[in-house]
């Protein structure tokens, strides 16, 4: 005797089917979201530690773990879309309309990005601490004095008499800088 597959049973394979891919999908989330978790922690430590025995100040802190947070949730989330199977090229035309919107209207995002990372680069690597007193040296342009802050974008300085400038972190790290 023969069985004819019945509409009922066609509808519970393909139910127990997507069942069994949602299952699947749901665990490797969960198992991303831990190494998400696990990973911003690691990070979030190594920055302290080097902030600490580097007596930095704890804005610099802040600031370099705000940007690394940035980057693995943008890495999570895109991982997050592959487990999903979201369609990156039907997002990505999304993408790309948003960041020609942004990149027009700020006109200089590689500046802002450069500082970006050079603000980075200056968190792990600049021998200069605040409180500290520094001449970049620029040409005409050169600055002397006291560093207040160092921020994602500017070094403040103030000057002998008193002015308080703001250096461009990416002209920062291309400048040859004295400690005195």
């Amino acid at each position: 005797m023969r069985f004819q597959k019945t509409e009922s049973m066609d509808f519970i394979d393909n139910t127990l089917n997507y069942i069994d891919k949602n299952v699947i999908q749901f665990w490797l989330t969960f198992i991303v979201i831990i190494i998400f978790i696990v990973i911003r922690s690691v990070f979030r430590k190594i920055v302290k530690r080097h902030a600490q025995a580097n007596k930095m100040a704890h804005s610099r802190e802040v600031y370099v773990k705000k940007l690394v947070s940035t980057a693995l949730t943008l890495l999570f989330i895109t991982l997050i879309g592959m487990v999903w199977e979201i369609s990156i090229q039907g997002l990505s035309v999304y993408f790309a309309s948003i960041f020609t919107v942004i990149g027009v209207g700020l006109f200089a995002t590689w500046s802002v990005l450069s500082n970006l990372t050079a603000s980075v680069i200056l968190f792990f690597f600049f021998p200069y601490r605040i409180g500290g007193y520094i001449k970049i040296i620029d040409g005409d342009n050169s600055v002397e004095g006291e560093v207040m802050d160092i921020t994602l974008f500017y070094i403040k300085i103030r000057s002998a008499e008193g002015q308080v400038y703001s250096f461009p972190n990416n002209l920062a790290i291309q400048k040859a800088i004295c400690q005195k």
